[in-house]
């Protein structure tokens, strides 16, 4: 079945990363494509997959091959949080062979790093199955990736943390330090933020806690603390606002941080350190 594919919008952040991308790969031309492929040859290339994964940036892909073709058809044949195994087809696109060829690199490129997201997303989130405790990304993305990167993470069953320094505040240590104290941190960003702005604050210790919630804090983050800190925390909360434990989060440990009783738990490792997975394209002719 043929799925959706998102053209983006002019100029917008995926179209230029794509420009930046083909820039580097091809330059001013693709000598092999150009002496090998006439310049009328058209085909037909499938991309799919060599191992069982999870699918995300089938739609960027598409518009790898559609900036060098923009005549070119393009089929998704996986969508946004599809599993696929050995051999099934995830993108097919007809039109000039050299473009296809030229194209081929930078596509799978972004596919695999993406589908690698999604599918390690996916493993983590299935430690969390039957839990209230939801799956958080974080801002540790590849630099001009993180669009592409967070809707790898949604596909895979996780859940967005703020997508950036301008659509939340979270306080951490750093920012306490600067500011005299958790308290006055936490303060000082209530009165800057809107109303429909939350404020979260990092802690570690019973009296942090205490001082962030009488200064107002939305949210508290744990942040590098043990499970046995997780299940005090959560007692002395008592649900007044939602915690979310970070650090130090394997897969393994999933489950037992969940028993804690927190809200959230965010995992960095879910872009910064999925493995790329493998898909290949090939050659179908005419």
């Amino acid at each position: 079945m043929t799925e959706p594919l998102d053209a983006g919008r002019p100029g917008d952040a995926v179209g230029r990363l794509i420009a930046l991308a083909l820039e580097e790969d091809v330059g001013p031309g693709d000598r092999t494509a150009e002496a090998c492929v006439p310049a009328g040859a058209r085909g037909a290339g499938l991309v799919f997959a060599k191992e069982t994964l999870v699918v995300s940036g089938v739609s960027a892909a598409a518009r790898v091959f559609r900036a060098l073709d923009p005549e070119c058809e393009l089929e998704a044949l996986r969508g946004e949080g599809d599993a696929a195994g050995p051999g099934d087809g995830v993108l097919r696109v007809r039109g000039s062979m050299r473009a296809i060829l030229t194209g081929e690199r930078t596509a799978l490129n972004l596919l695999q790093r993406l589908c690698g997201i999604a599918t390690l997303t996916a493993r983590h989130a299935q430690a969390l199955s039957g839990t209230k405790t939801k799956l958080l990304d974080t801002r540790k993305t590849t630099p001009g990736m993180r669009e592409l990167e967070k809707a790898a993470v949604r596909a895979g069953g996780g859940v967005n943390h703020r997508g950036a320094l301008f659509d939340g505040i979270l306080v951490k240590d750093n920012h306490a330090a600067a500011a005299g104290g958790i308290g006055e941190a936490v303060r000082r960003a209530r009165r800057f933020a809107h109303p429909l702005l939350k404020v979260e604050a990092e802690v570690s210790t019973p009296a942090q806690i205490e001082e962030a919630l009488a200064a107002g804090a939305d949210m508290l983050l744990l942040d590098n603390v043990g499970d046995a800190e997780l299940r005090a925390a959560v007692a002395q909360v008592r649900g007044r606002v939602p915690l979310e434990a970070s650090g130090n989060m394997t897969l393994e440990r999933l489950p037992r941080v969940a028993a804690t009783g927190v809200d959230y738990v965010s995992v960095g490792a879910l872009t910064h350190s999925a493995p790329s997975v493998d898909l290949s394209l090939m050659v179908e002719g005419k």
